[in-house]
């Protein structure tokens, strides 16, 4: 250590040593007074003398009566109300924060467990009567049936004959034309068809069931002695406008069909089985 240093450390001793000095040799400010109040203290009284001190200093005079002490109780009127100190109030506007951004939507939660079912409802009133709607399509009536017949005999001759009916039984929707003797399909689908006949006495039966201009079935029956009843029936897929009529064989052969105004022994029948548009 250099000479700077040896002088640095002997000034902080002797620093040291005049604080010392100086807090050593200093009275306390209540230490002094008492010892000022010691000096000048008057020696001490006995018993007798303080009390009868004590009596002059606070007994009552003798011009004032002795203060009479009494109790308060606090529902008692004129009793001093002490105010209650009010409780701090805290503004909690001052210390709220402004609002802060939207968080993201979280995940939704588990579904939870299926409840039972509540009880039926009461009946409600019964609504108004609907108006009348339109009138359906002719093709929309999923319902075809016919059956005719005809009381009067016919002979062939030089050209094909149509059968034509004078006798109506059931023509469900007039699919039946009496004017052409043909059937014609409004309702597309499979349809049965059924023909019976007379035969005549020594000439041949020869008749063809037609779809449009297609021969589909023949009914036929050989000359004989003896006139019989002969019949013919089958079911065929039509589709619209298809037309089902019975065709009498030209006359290359006697053919004849018999019947008369009493009783009718020759027949044609068809109905609708099953709509195409039924799965």
């Amino acid at each position: 250590m250099g000479s700077r240093g040896l002088r640095l450390a002997l000034a902080c001793c002797l620093l040291l040593a005049f604080a010392c000095g100086l807090v050593l040799g200093r009275v306390p400010h209540g230490q002094q007074e008492q010892q000022e109040q010691e000096g000048t203290r008057e020696p001490p009284m006995d018993h007798a003398e303080r009390d009868e001190e004590e009596h002059e200093k606070y007994g009552p005079r003798q011009d004032e009566e002795a203060p009479v002490s009494r109790c308060l109780r606090c529902c008692d009127p004129g009793t001093p109300v002490y105010q209650a100190i009010p409780v701090p109030q805290i503004n909690i506007t001052i210390l709220k924060g402004e609002k802060g951004d939207r968080g993201d939507r979280g995940l939704q939660g588990k579904y939870g467990k299926t409840g039972s079912v509540g009880a039926r409802g009461h009946t409600g009133p019964k609504g108004q009567k609907g108006s009348m709607g339109a009138p359906g399509d002719r093709c929309k009536n999923h319902y075809a049936a016919f059956s005719v017949g005809r009381k009067k005999p016919l002979h062939s001759n030089d050209y094909y004959q149509t059968v034509i009916f004078d006798t109506e039984f059931v023509n469900l929707y007039s699919h039946f034309n009496m004017f052409t003797g043909k059937f014609y399909c409004y309702v597309p689908g499979i349809y049965f068809f059924s023909l019976n006949v007379h035969t005549w006495n020594q000439k041949e039966t020869y008749l063809h069931i037609m779809k449009n201009a297609e021969e589909v079935v023949i009914l036929y029956a050989q000359v004989s002695d003896r006139s019989i009843m002969q019949s013919q029936s089958l079911m065929l897929e039509l589709r619209d406008q298809d037309e089902v009529w019975v065709r009498l064989f030209k006359g290359e052969r006697e053919n004849a069909i018999f019947s008369d105004e009493f009783d009718t022994y020759i027949t044609f029948s068809g109905y609708l089985v099953k709509p195409a548009n039924e799965p």
